[in-house]
Formats: structure tokens, C-alpha cells, sequence
């Protein structure tokens, strides 16, 4: 294997050990250590690439949510696009989770988790919000519905809430995250 495979190969391991210590442990008890290991690598590799552990968490939580282009859809139907996608993004995506169960409680995994949904919502809230005025609150409104639900059902795991079917949130959700982007203000 010539050296720029197996240095790609290297960070490939290094960042799919760390997402998923980080998703179980939180950013404060996953260690370089444990992460090393977990890759099956010497923890000076992990140093090597990342710095330290902020360096890691950093390459780690930088998502693309893959919004789906709400221009392209009916308006009536932006909630439960939105709500769908998220859900097949949280079960698909053990990142996500890693950086919810950092944000709440680490400052600097609350800064990224704030810095992924204002760079990546907002301009969905900005394409179908009637008052351009009102997109952050829309916004921010849309983002306790999905992090809440992902708060309950994939950290916590309340039993009422991850015994929901996917067809079921949608149904609930949808219509909540609708109104949040569309509807006349109260």
C-alpha cells in the first residue's frame, strides 16, 4: 500500500473511532487513549493528525446535513421533508449523535452543534419563511422540535419516544415544523 493510502486509511480509522467514542462517551471522558485504541493505532498517530482532542472533535463534527433543496418542493410539504430527513440522518449518522451528547455538555460541542444549524437551517428557514424577519425564530423553534426528538429518542432513549414509529413522528412532527416555517405569526 503506497504511503498516501494507508496515511487516508489511517485517518479514516481515527475519525470513525473517535465519532463513535465520542457518541458514548461524551467529549469530555472519550480519550486520545481510548480512541487510539479503538482505531487499533498508537495514540501519537492521533496527535499526529489532529493536534489534540479539540482538533479531533473539530474534524469529527463538521457535518453536511444533506438538507433537501426546499425549492424544489411543494411549500405545504417542507415539514415533513425536513422531519423525514432528519430522522433517516439520525439513524444513519452516528456523528450527529456525538455531537448532541457533546453540545450538551461541553461549551465548544454546543458552539459547534449552534455553528452546524445556523450555517445549514437557516437558509432553509430563509427559502420558505413568509417574513424574512422572522427566520431566526423560525429557525430556532424548527431546531428544538428535531433536537429535542434526537435528544429523547437517541440519547435518552425514552422508551415512549423510541418506541415511535418513523411514520408516526413525521406525522406528529410534521405538522409543528410546518407551522414554525410557514404559517402566519401568532
Amino acid at each position: 500500500m503506497n504511503p498516501s493510502r494507508r496515511s487516508d486509511a489511517t485517518r479514516t480509522a481515527i475519525l470513525e473511532a473517535a465519532r463513535a467514542r465520542f457518541a458514548a462517551d461524551g467529549y469530555e471522558r472519550a480519550t486520545i487513549r481510548a480512541i487510539a485504541r479503538d482505531a487499533k493505532i498508537d495514540p501519537s498517530m492521533v496527535m499526529r493528525y489532529y493536534g489534540n482532542k479539540e482538533g479531533l472533535f473539530a474534524a469529527v463534527v463538521s457535518p453536511d446535513l444533506r438538507l433537501p433543496d426546499v425549492a424544489s418542493l411543494p411549500r405545504e410539504e417542507v415539514g415533513r421533508a425536513l422531519v423525514s430527513h432528519f430522522l433517516r440522518m439520525w439513524e444513519e449518522n452516528g456523528e450527529l449523535t456525538a455531537i448532541l451528547r457533546v453540545g450538551v455538555t461541553n461549551p465548544a460541542g454546543a458552539e459547534r452543534l449552534q455553528k452546524v444549524f445556523k450555517d445549514q437551517l437557516l437558509p432553509v428557514a430563509e427559502a420558505v419563511c413568509p417574513d424574512p424577519g422572522q427566520v431566526p425564530e423560525r429557525a430556532a423553534l424548527v431546531v428544538s422540535q428535531l433536537l429535542g426528538l434526537a435528544l429523547t429518542r437517541y440519547v435518552l432513549r425514552l422508551p415512549a419516544v423510541t418506541a415511535l414509529a418513523r411514520e408516526d413522528i413525521v406525522a406528529w412532527l410534521a405538522p409543528t415544523v410546518q407551522r414554525y416555517l410557514t404559517a402566519a405569526r401568532p
